[in-house]
C-alpha cells in the first residue's frame, strides 16, 4: 500500500510539471553546510512559470527565462528577489549570503546561493519567503544539512522563519 502511495505521489508531481499547469505553489530550499569551505550552500528549485509570474510583478518589467536576451536581466532580478526573500543566520549571527547564479529547463529553475564562511554552526535559522509575493498559498519546504543530518520543514504562507538545532 506504502509503494502504491509513493508511485501514486511521485506519478503526480511528474505529470504536474509536464501538463504545462499545476494544482499547488510548491518550492524546495536546501541549505547544505560545507564543511570543507565553511559555507552554507543554497539552492532553491521553484516551477519556472510561478518564478517568472513572481519576478515579473516584483519587479513590473517583463522578464522571460528560456530566452538568452533576458539572461543578464534575469541575473540581477534575481540577486535581488534572493536577497530580499532568504535571510540567513547562524548561531545568532545574520550571514551574507552571494547569489551564485541560476540554471533553467523548461519546467523549473535552480537558483545558487552561498553564504559567508562560518565555523561550527549549531543553530541555523533562516528566512524564507520565495514567492509569498505572488501567491497565498505557496509552499517551501526548505530541508537544512549539517554535518550529515538533514532536518527539513515546511512552511507555509505566511509563515517565513524557522530555525533547528545542530
Amino acid at each position: 500500500m506504502k509503494k502504491a502511495l509513493l508511485l501514486f505521489s511521485f506519478l503526480f508531481f511528474l505529470f504536474s510539471f509536464t501538463a504545462g499547469k499545476h494544482p499547488y505553489h510548491v518550492g524546495s530550499v536546501e541549505i547544505n553546510y560545507n564543511q570543507k569551505s565553511g559555507t552554507f550552500e543554497v539552492t532553491g528549485r521553484f516551477f519556472l512559470d510561478d518564478l517568472e509570474n513572481g519576478l515579473n510583478k516584483k519587479y513590473g518589467n517583463a522578464l522571460h527565462f528560456n530566452d538568452p536576451a533576458y539572461k543578464a536581466r534575469l541575473n540581477e532580478a534575481l540577486k535581488n528577489y534572493s536577497a530580499e526573500y532568504f535571510k540567513l543566520k547562524t548561531n545568532n549571527k545574520f550571514l551574507k549570503v552571494n547569489f551564485v547564479g541560476y540554471e533553467e529547463d523548461h519546467e523549473s529553475v535552480n537558483i545558487y546561493l552561498e553564504s559567508e564562511s562560518v565555523t561550527n554552526p549549531k543553530k541555523v535559522e533562516a528566512a524564507v519567503s520565495f514567492l509569498y509575493n505572488l501567491f497565498d498559498d505557496q509552499i517551501n519546504i526548505v530541508h537544512i544539512i549539517v554535518g550529515g543530518l538533514r532536518k527539513s520543514e515546511k512552511l507555509t504562507y505566511p509563515n517565513r522563519y524557522l530555525y533547528q538545532q545542530f
